[in-house]
């Protein structure tokens, strides 16, 4: 009676170490599973941000390209204006010493 009971703990330690091996390896990959989540996640929200950027670029040329977006690039780095427009200058005069430097 003893060599079928030996068996038996043979055969249950052999499962108990295969069921081990097959949790850890489990966990193992779940935790791999959720640290890959985690970068794909931080990736798709800087794609986001890039596309964001991308179209509001996008929209800048496609302004800029019109003939209002060059009239009013003109206007603000060149300071040119169109024929026939007046052009006022302000000039502040101040007693004050202070503003004066």
């Amino acid at each position: 009676m003893r060599a079928p009971r030996l068996r038996w703990v043979i055969y249950s330690a052999i499962v108990t170490f295969l069921l081990v091996v097959l949790l850890a390896s489990f966990f193992r990959e779940i935790k791999r599973v959720d640290t890959l989540s985690k970068a794909l996640d931080r990736k798709m929200e800087e794609l986001v941000l890039e596309k964001r950027k991308s179209h509001q670029l996008q929209q800048k040329i496609d302004y800029y390209n019109s003939p209002e977006g060059i009239a009013r690039l003109a206007r603000e780095q060149f300071d040119l204006v169109r024929s026939g427009e007046q052009i006022y200058k302000i000039e502040i005069v101040s007693n004050d010493k202070n503003l004066q430097r």
